[in-house]
């Protein structure tokens, strides 16, 4: 039965004036869902946890994302590659640490005391908030193949270990240190002093039986070392 003229009218008229379905907003290939929100920095904590475990060359975009939860697409949305991951790490997560413990250096006057224990007292604070610092020193610096050795010279030396140097080398010229001692060499004792046993912490507690020795302890017992060193005892 064919409709009449008027009663097409009428059906169209009714189609017209029903309301359409909204169509769904289709999201951009790689884009992160709403509802994962911080997830930048999830990959970035991801990457230093992989970066610390398992060294910065065999850290892979597949682990970390995995042990972020989501897929590699992630990490090359937010930092389009490995490499670029690697330089947000140092830029966000690196650098800001050596910023605190120059300013740390900075804050101190000119007893060499003094100067010893800002740099023992800022780096357990540091390594106290982020247990990573030791490891990722060991495997990424004091290795055959560190990725990071030329970063320290290149970036890090200049704000940390070359001012220390200097500043000893300008208290031995007042006497206040020893002619005997090089000032470089103190630098490297100091570092070494501070950051392998903090580094080696799960070897000397089982050798030792040290579960007595609490992160508070080895600090003060760095601190009363390096100040045997220059003939005093400090206040602790």
């Amino acid at each position: 039965m064919q409709k009449t003229p008027r009663a097409k009218k009428t059906a169209s008229a009714a189609r017209a004036g029903r309301p359409r379905p909204a169509r769904a907003k289709r999201r951009r290939p790689g884009r992160p869902p709403a509802d994962q929100p911080n997830l930048r920095e999830r990959l970035l904590d991801a990457a230093v946890q992989a970066f610390t475990t398992s060294g910065i060359a065999a850290a892979s975009c597949t682990s970390i994302a995995d042990a972020a939860g989501v897929t590699p697409a992630m990490v090359h949305y937010y930092f389009g590659s490995k490499e670029k991951l690697l330089d947000a790490f140092l830029a966000e997560r690196l650098m800001p640490r050596v910023a605190e413990l120059a300013a740390s250096v900075r804050a101190v006057g000119d007893d060499p005391r003094a100067l010893v224990a800002a740099f023992v007292r800022g780096l357990h604070a540091i390594v106290r908030r982020y247990p990573w610092w030791p490891s990722l020193w060991i495997r990424e610096v004091l290795g055959e193949n560190g990725a990071l050795r030329d970063f320290i010279v290149e970036r890090i030396a200049a704000q940390v270990p070359l001012v220390l140097a200097k500043r000893f080398a300008a208290l031995q010229k007042e006497g206040a240190i020893s002619p005997d001692i090089d000032p470089r060499l103190l630098v490297v004792s100091l570092v070494g002093l501070t950051m392998f046993p903090l580094a080696a912490q799960p070897i000397w507690r089982r050798v030792f039986d040290a579960r007595d020795v609490d992160v508070a302890a080895l600090e003060r017992h760095t601190l009363a070392l390096l100040d045997h060193g220059f003939g005093g005892t400090h206040g602790h």
